[in-house]
């Protein structure tokens, strides 16, 4: 290329440098302009600060003049001040009022008593129409407030001075009755209109006429209750004709406070019925409150509530019949009248000219009769799965005449039990016929099958069938649930799979009462297990399910041939061998990890049963190892050869035990000499394998109990050999640089040695002078000292050949 090309070329050229060292250059940039901004903010504080100084000395006067505060902030606003002030004087002359009237009314005659209060009452009631006029709306609530407080004093003022005979009671009911109308016209007057307190007032003094009323008649219970439905009735009209404001809040308390308590009274009356006609009347009371509530939940307008009051309507009309429906009926068949009232509720959720929000609540009310009727069944479920585990402490006492008496082994049998299948039929029909199409209806048909299988398990005991055919009934439940298990998917098949195993396992309970009955069941629940496992996706169940079976089976048979518990364990190996093989099959699959923990856990079982026997235990514990070898083989599963290891280790020392065989060189010697052949193998596979690593466990499970036994040991045959023996590892350590071998071999070969003349220097020592082991001492302290640097570069010499040993 010409040389003025290449000129030209670089001339026009931008250089680039790579992106992480163009982002150290702009962070050096960074950092240098924020360095540079400090110094210029630094300085500009500064200059601040010397043209401040320069102008107040430039203008004395700036100084003298006071600093300026800022006014203090009010804690509270005028209008809380003055509503405070208001209700504080009404108050104050409301009590002034109280106390005139009780305590000074008898110093004044008939006349003048009159004319104070008629004229301090129209007073203070007109007071408030000037009030409003001239624009103090709080003054004239509160004096209107004041003048309500002096027509209650007049009517108590009136019934002590004229009217003293008269009941207190239907005095107080007409006193209420005639004050909720004065105070209603006092607050419907076009002057007075604008109050906020009167037609409240009014509203809440319409409450007690008729409760009042009932109580000065002496009336009977239903008559009290009716008063208060009637009342909560008119509150309910008032709420439905209201718009929002104080008023409508006074209406929906009242509505809701005396509904319930007229309710509670209802529905009381109706529980502690003593015929058909009492319970008619608390029934019709029941309707009352119900009509109520629809026509609060259809007719109020704004009515945020519908949903609740539709609900609360549903329940009562099914107090209402069934209360009715059990003063005339037997006592076991309450709860079905009650259901049967429920599940026709829904007949009216299917009308579509109710509201969506009634026909939903009637709906949640329907469901909630039928959640407490199955909730009433569950005593008779409860006893049926759980009382057959009695069994399990009577264990082949003898088959019972009857299903009930299988599972009544400690537990009592419920009353008016004889109905709960019809309830749960009932509805488990309703969840599959009556929920519509939609995200419900798939959840509701597995209800149902829950529900016919808890019909299924109670009803042998119900009908007291014979045990042969409640255990047929229980097993058909069984092959019946595993078979819905390979044809459905997804939470059918879970479902299934659920009612299987529970109805194993309270079929198993309840076969405990025979020895036949036992091995039967057993076999059976073993086969149909299995069968169920070639389905993939309960498999990881099932199968096993289909080895514990199989080894309550072994178990079983082993107790039917009267062989003892230790025998039994190589019966119940055979499970856990079967799980290994089981679970060695080509490819990975969901089942192996189950499989193989139910062998292991079914494996310390044997263990468990030959524990008492150590020869039988030697034997099983060897089984075990065989079977973890066997398991070891498996690429996946080499770690389980540690196991294997061990659980040979443990039957030879169990069976040396047995042999009653004391010396600890026959136990530590089967140990060690597989690990130095482990220790071996691995250090020809990896070089760089430490000695420590490969050799130290092995020598250290010989030497070290063998150095204990030996300086116990009287005897000079074990401390001989266990020092030859060491002094070979300590040999072979230093032919090979492995510092495992060197070290513990020669730690040992010392220990030994100093063991075996200890009695020699405890000699020497006792024929020595008292000072001389103090001058030995000494002189080697000197002798250190003096050729102390060149023991420590020694020290550092023996320490780096360790380290260079392998």
């Amino acid at each position: 290329m010409p040389r003025r090309v290449t000129r030209t070329t670089l001339r026009s050229m931008t250089h680039l440098p790579p992106p992480a060292e163009e982002l150290r250059l702009l962070d050096a940039e960074l950092r240098q302009l924020d360095a540079r901004r400090s110094q210029l903010l630094t300085r500009r504080a500064w200059l601040v600060a010397v043209l401040q100084q320069t102008q107040q000395q430039s203008r004395p006067w700036a100084s003298a003049q006071p600093p300026v505060t800022a006014s203090p902030r009010p804690e509270t606003a005028a209008p809380s001040v003055q509503n405070v002030l208001l209700v504080l004087g009404g108050v104050l002359l409301t009590l002034a009022a109280a106390v005139f009237t009780l305590v000074s009314w008898g110093q004044m005659g008939i006349t003048g008593r009159a004319l104070v209060l008629g004229a301090v009452t129209l007073a203070t009631l007109a007071a408030p129409v000037a009030l409003l006029k001239r624009g103090l709306r709080s003054t004239a609530e509160s004096v209107a407030g004041l003048g309500l407080a002096l027509t209650v004093l007049d009517a108590y003022a009136l019934h002590a001075a004229a009217l003293s005979g008269t009941d207190g009671t239907g005095y107080a009911a007409a006193a209420s009755a005639v004050l909720a109308a004065i105070w209603s016209a006092y607050g419907l007057l076009p002057v007075t209109k604008t109050l906020r307190l009167p037609l409240p007032s009014a509203l809440a003094a319409a409450q007690f006429p008729l409760l009042l009323w009932a109580l000065a008649a002496d009336a009977s219970p239903y008559t009290i209750t009716a008063a208060l439905l009637v009342t909560a009735g008119l509150d309910a009209v008032a709420v439905a004709r209201l718009t929002a404001g104080a008023v409508r809040i006074t209406a929906v308390v009242g509505a809701y406070g005396m509904g319930g308590w007229g309710v509670l009274g209802a529905g009381w009356l109706s529980l502690t019925a003593g015929g058909p006609g009492e319970a008619s009347r608390a029934g019709v009371l029941l309707l009352l409150a119900a009509a109520t509530a629809l026509g609060a939940a259809w007719r109020g307008p704004g009515v945020s509530h519908a949903l609740g009051l539709a609900v609360t309507a549903g329940l009562l009309v099914v107090g209402a019949s069934g209360g009715v429906a059990r003063s005339g009926l037997p006592s076991e068949w309450v709860v079905p009248a009650h259901l049967a009232a429920g599940v026709a509720l829904l007949a009216v959720v299917r009308a579509g000219r109710l509201p969506v929000a009634m026909r939903t609540g009637f709906a949640w009310a329907s469901g909630a009769v039928q959640a407490l009727a199955v909730l009433w069944t569950l005593p008779v479920v409860a006893v049926v799965l759980l009382g057959p585990a009695g069994w399990l402490g009577r264990v082949w006492r003898g088959a019972p005449a009857d299903a009930r008496t299988a599972v009544l082994v400690e537990a009592p049998w419920p009353a008016d039990a004889v109905v709960a299948p019809v309830v749960l039929v009932s509805v488990a029909a309703v969840l599959a016929l009556a929920v519509p199409v939609g995200v419900w209806r798939p959840r509701a048909r597995l209800g149902a099958v829950g529900l016919l299988w808890a019909t299924a398990l109670i009803l042998p005991a119900v009908l007291e069938i014979p045990y042969a055919a409640g255990l047929l009934v229980l097993g058909v439940m069984t092959a019946a649930a595993l078979f819905a298990c390979r044809v459905t998917a997804s939470a059918e098949q879970v479902t299934a799979l659920v009612l299987a195993l529970v109805t194993a396992v309270c079929l198993t309970l309840v076969s405990l009462a025979s020895q036949s009955a036992t091995l039967v069941v057993l076999s059976g629940l073993t086969v149909l297990f299995a069968a169920a496992s070639w389905r993939a996706g309960v498999a990881p169940f099932t199968a096993p399910a289909a080895l514990v079976y199989a080894a309550a089976l072994a178990s079983a048979s082993g107790a039917a041939a009267e062989w003892p518990a230790a025998r039994t364990a190589l019966l119940v190996l055979l499970v856990p061998a079967a799980a290994a093989l089981l679970a060695a099959r080509p490819g990975s699959s969901r089942v192996t990890v189950p499989v193989e923990a139910v062998g292991a856990a079914l494996a310390l079982f044997a263990v468990a049963l030959a524990v008492t026997d150590p020869p039988m235990l030697a034997l099983v514990l060897a089984l075990c190892g065989v079977i973890a070898a066997g398991t070891a083989l498996r690429a996946e599963r080499r770690p389980v050869g540690y196991g294997a290891t061990a659980l040979f280790v443990l039957a030879a020392w169990v069976r040396l035990a047995a042999w009653d065989v004391g010396t600890p060189e026959a136990y530590t010697l089967p140990v060690t000499v597989p690990a130095l052949l482990v220790g071996a193998l691995r250090r020809r596979r990896d070089p760089q394998a430490s000695s420590w690593t490969a050799y130290g466990p092995g020598l250290a499970a010989t030497l070290l109990p063998s150095l204990a036994a030996a300086w116990a040991d009287p005897h000079w045959t074990r401390p001989l050999l266990l020092g030859v023996a060491a002094l070979l590892v300590t040999l072979l350590g230093a032919r090979y640089h492995l510092g495992a071998p060197l070290v513990l071999g020669g730690s040992v070969l010392a220990l030994v040695t100093l063991h075996e003349l200890a009695p020699y220097v405890v000699q020497v020592t006792g024929a020595l002078p008292r000072w001389a082991p103090p001058a030995l001492a000494g002189l080697l302290l000197l002798a250190l000292g003096a050729t102390y640097e060149q023991r420590i570069r020694d020290v550092r010499r023996v320490r780096e050949a360790l380290g260079r040993m392998d």
